[in-house]
């Protein structure tokens, strides 16, 4: 009797073959980016290399984490926190540059000034659109692209509040690309590097008998018991207001009603991943796209908001600048809780369109 796809020897295969899949386009993204040169072409082709290399490392971490019953447990152990500790410290530049096109972006729309010019790496979209995938979009902030005009003192303090943001971020974003050069120049870096090419030739399974199906409902019954801790009934009003409170009530609030929605978005990655090994590359249904973009819109703004704030606590800036940044700080909490709704309607979509 043979094996079903997901069981026994199949599935072990089918994990095999996926992992080295994924190290062989670490392997190629990293060529390509010890090839690129350093004019700005050069520089184009190193930020994609770097984020196919990242993409790579995700996947692998996340494999190694979901389906660590079939792998040596020592070895999936070791490399896991490696993995993490990569792809985090590659995405810093690329986060600092879409958070600081963001928030000028929003200044623009909330100020009526000039628009800003696209940072080097594509920006990410807003809110709206997966929200907009359901038939709703982003409630309009006074003074904001409601059509009204903005008051005077945002008009006046946006100008410098960009010149600060600019500063801020520009250095961080400059910080952490010095950063990620040193990691690729690293021992710890060719360390990982050297286990990604001995898993490219051979994966290390134990031979469990656990199949992929087993593990991957697991997976999805941890992100199912995340996502029932979430206020999903609260993140339901578009105009939610109760919610906005809160999380502008103090530099804590926002940190801590956050966190559970990192968390599922942290599971939700694990078992889109999974779904892809286990579905062999079909892409996700609506329902799992939907939702994964809202959480990375709402990271994305929550990351956005607490700069806005920093840059608020920047000594002896001027009030008008300060008003603006405050502006801009409820402006991208405003943006959280419309990602937060997106999710909702996202993740209960099916549901409803079934009954």
């Amino acid at each position: 009797m043979t094996d079903t796809p997901g069981t026994g020897t199949a599935a072990g295969e089918a994990l095999s073959a996926y992992l080295q899949d994924q190290a062989t386009e670490f392997l190629r993204s990293l060529r390509l980016h010890r090839e690129s040169t350093t004019d700005a072409q050069g520089a184009e082709e190193s930020l994609a290399a770097a984020h196919s290399l990242r993409r790579a490392a995700r996947r692998i971490g996340a494999t190694l984490h979901t389906f660590r019953p079939l792998l040596d447990p020592e070895w999936s152990a070791s490399l896991r926190p490696e993995l993490s500790w990569l792809s985090g410290t590659l995405a810093q530049e690329h986060a600092y540059a879409t958070r600081l096109h963001r928030l000028l972006e929003a200044l623009h729309r909330l100020s009526g000034s000039a628009p800003v010019p696209g940072p080097a790496t594509e920006p990410a979209t807003t809110a709206v659109t997966a929200a907009g995938r359901r038939g709703w979009a982003r409630p309009p902030v006074p003074g904001g692209d409601s059509g009204g005009s903005a008051p005077r003192g945002l008009t006046v303090g946006a100008a410098k509040a960009a010149a600060l943001l600019e500063r801020q971020l520009t250095l961080a974003r400059t910080r952490a690309h010095s950063t990620a050069l040193q990691a690729f120049g690293s021992s710890r870096f060719h360390a990982v590097a050297d286990n990604v090419a001995v898993l490219a030739s051979e994966v290390p399974l134990t031979g469990a008998q656990d199949d992929l199906k087993h593990l991957t409902a697991t997976a999805e019954a941890d992100l199912n018991e995340a996502v029932a801790a979430l206020p999903l009934g609260q993140a339901g009003h578009p105009y939610n207001a109760g919610a906005l409170v809160h999380g502008l009530a103090s530099d804590t609030a926002p940190d801590a009603q956050d966190a559970p929605w990192l968390k599922v978005r942290s599971l939700l990655r694990l078992h889109r991943y999974a779904l892809e090994l286990l579905l062999d590359h079909a892409p996700p249904a609506p329902r799992i796209a939907d939702a994964s973009h809202a959480l990375n819109v709402h990271r994305e703004a929550a990351a956005a908001a607490a700069a806005a704030a920093q840059a608020a606590r920047t000594p002896r800036i001027a009030p008008a600048t300060a008003y603006a940044l405050g502006v801009l700080h409820a402006d991208q909490r405003h943006e959280v809780e419309a990602a937060r709704f997106a999710f909702q309607q996202a993740w209960l979509y099916e549901a409803v369109s079934t009954r």
